[in-house]
């Protein structure tokens, strides 16, 4: 008798993506909704947090990547502290924010991924945000070059606008972080 062997592939689900890296599963949320009752930019975003996180757990991928959400998270861990099952929603927005980018997905916000981009290159470059370089590499990728324009000089005057970056010491720690 010959009995044919079939096996079976598991193909790596957003969830399991998620999960890899952020050490924590998706299935945690229970949709309580207190991360999006204390989220103070809900108002601006298309879905709901703890919406984008039911997507994943349903395996909706494609509604979780293009979502707003993500790149709207301002990354304030209001929704983080909230949870009452200790789940990280503002480290699952950052991983589908990087999945997104892996993936090259379309997104909607375009000067929002510019800024994030932006964003990381001073983090790779310096070690910390670099933010007169990160106004000029966003304003350069996005051609809002006259966009808060009036705000600048008094940035300057008040130091809150370094025209140089400062280093840190130890920038290897830091590329490793990128590597990995």
């Amino acid at each position: 008798m010959d009995r044919t062997h079939t096996s079976i592939v598991h193909v790596e689900t957003l969830s399991d993506k998620i999960e890899r890296l952020t050490n924590q599963s998706p299935m945690l949320c229970y949709q309580c909704g207190k991360c999006s009752a204390g989220c103070p930019v809900r108002n601006y975003m298309d879905d709901s947090p703890n919406k984008v996180v039911r997507y994943v757990q349903l395996g909706f991928d494609d509604q979780a990547l293009q979502s707003k959400t993500p790149w709207l998270c301002a990354g304030c861990l209001t929704c983080s502290a909230r949870c009452p099952q200790n789940f990280d929603v503002a480290k699952f927005m950052d991983a589908v924010r990087q999945i997104s980018l892996e993936e090259n997905v379309e997104i909607a916000e375009k000067d929002t991924v510019a800024f994030h981009k932006a964003f990381l290159n001073q983090i790779k470059k310096y070690g910390r945000a670099f933010e007169f370089g990160l106004v000029r590499e966003y304003k350069l990728k996005t051609l809002n070059l006259l966009q808060d324009v009036d705000v600048a000089p008094e940035m300057l005057l008040k130091g809150k606008l370094s025209l140089l970056p400062h280093q840190i010491k130890d920038k290897k720690q830091i590329k490793k972080v990128f590597e990995k």
